[in-house]
């Protein structure tokens, strides 16, 4: 049955809003009556704008998280392998979280299912929500009969990266503050402090330090031009941003990024572990290699890396081992190919692939441990040298007027 969204009066006059399931919005209104409601509207929520005037379209304004998309993947695979039909599982789904979307996602997808198309397509109105490859391989999972065993190991890989995240999160927030700190400290000593010292530094019948008068251009300069260098600064993010999303100068910039010493080996780390997992559900669920190499090509982040990547899936359509074509993405760690290569020989190509994951992963967190850690007495370094040379640039003509005296 389709889902409505509601706005409806409780029995004390409060607004409740919502989402129920009906044939048809009479029978939406009907239901709410039922729960002692009074419906102020019902819509649709797989309704656009084209359809019906001013409805909006859902499908573009739904927001599930990461942790209730985890949920969501997790959940149904558990009712799925307890013998549930998929119908049935949608609608026991729909009902474990308070969150609206959450339901209203779950209530649309069983709909395009009883509408008679598979669970990737009814995943399909939420582009936003569940990417490509997530479909891709809910596609596979299907099509090979082995959807309970993929949506919980899909589960998984999207538990393991929202934890990798939130330890980034976790080890940004020391570097983020004290980098704030210092701007307004730098900020505050420009503006006002150094203004004032300069009161008493104009009485003075001598020149001033160099490093004195550089202080006082720089304070001058960000007190009269301060609001429009911040206004400069956010146009020309946005302005570098829209340059850079373009194909061309995107390319160069993430063939740029792969140079660089510490970044770039932590790119190469993270686009080889999502590649190699995701390759690893696929191949495990049954998907032929060329289909599942397209798929897992999409998880690579790296413009560079992924034009490598589609001339090595083409090598090995035309009859080159994985192995060898991988050895030439010079965007992946040399271990890939090599752990590839042993699960070629051995026969367990996607548990190899875990294996490679799995390592590729740790290594990833390893490094991003390591740039935190170099990063946060360089800050300290950088604030406090600059703090240094402002305090010596107003203590230089103090010691001058002692000299005098």
């Amino acid at each position: 049955m389709p889902a409505y969204d509601y706005l409806a009066l409780t029995a004390s006059g409060a607004r409740q809003r919502g989402v129920t399931e009906a044939d048809t919005e009479q029978q939406a209104r009907q239901r709410l009556r039922d729960q002692g409601l009074v419906p102020l509207s019902v819509e649709s929520s797989r309704r656009t704008p084209g359809e019906g005037g001013a409805a909006r379209s859902f499908k573009r304004s739904a927001r599930l998280g990461g942790d209730q998309v985890v949920l969501f993947t997790r959940l149904l695979g558990t009712l799925l392998n307890s013998g549930l039909p998929l119908d049935d599982a949608l609608t026991a789904l729909s009902k474990q979280s308070e969150s609206a979307d959450f339901k209203r996602v779950a209530l649309d997808v069983r709909a395009r299912v009883l509408e008679g198309h598979g669970l990737a397509a009814g995943l399909d109105q939420f582009p936003k929500i569940f990417p490509p490859v997530y479909r891709a391989t809910i596609a596979a999972g299907a099509q090979t009969r082995h959807l309970p065993t993929v949506l919980a190991r899909l589960a998984d890989f999207m538990e393991e990266r929202q934890r990798v995240a939130q330890r980034l999160k976790v080890a940004m927030i020391y570097p983020t503050v004290l980098t704030v700190v210092a701007i307004a400290v730098v900020s505050g000593l420009l503006g006002y402090v150094v203004p004032e010292v300069v009161k008493v530094f104009s009485q003075m019948n001598r020149e001033l330090p160099a490093l004195t008068r550089g202080l006082i251009a720089v304070s001058g300069f960000m007190r009269q031009w301060g609001v429009v260098l911040v206004l400069a600064l956010i146009g020309l993010g946005f302005g570098v941003r829209a340059f850079f999303a373009r194909p061309a100068p995107r390319l160069a910039l993430h063939r740029m990024l792969l140079r660089l010493a510490l970044l770039g080996t932590l790119i190469r780390e993270a686009d080889a572990g999502r590649f190699a997992r995701t390759l690893a559900i696929l191949l495990g669920s049954g998907l032929p290699m060329l289909e599942a190499l397209h798929i897992a090509a999409k998880s690579v982040s790296n413009s560079s890396t992924h034009l490598e990547l589609e001339a090595a899936i083409e090598r090995v359509r035309e009859g080159a081992a994985l192995s060898q074509g991988l050895a030439r993405v010079t965007g992946f760690p040399p271990l890939l190919a090599h752990l590839v290569a042993n699960g070629e020989n051995s026969g367990e190509l996607p548990k190899m692939l875990d294996s490679a994951a799995d390592a590729h992963e740790r290594s990833m967190q390893l490094k991003i441990a390591v740039m935190m850690g170099l990063a946060e007495p360089l800050l300290i370094l950088l604030m406090g040298a600059v703090v240094l040379v402002i305090v010596l640039a107003i203590l230089l003509p103090i010691f001058d007027m002692n000299r005098l005296v």
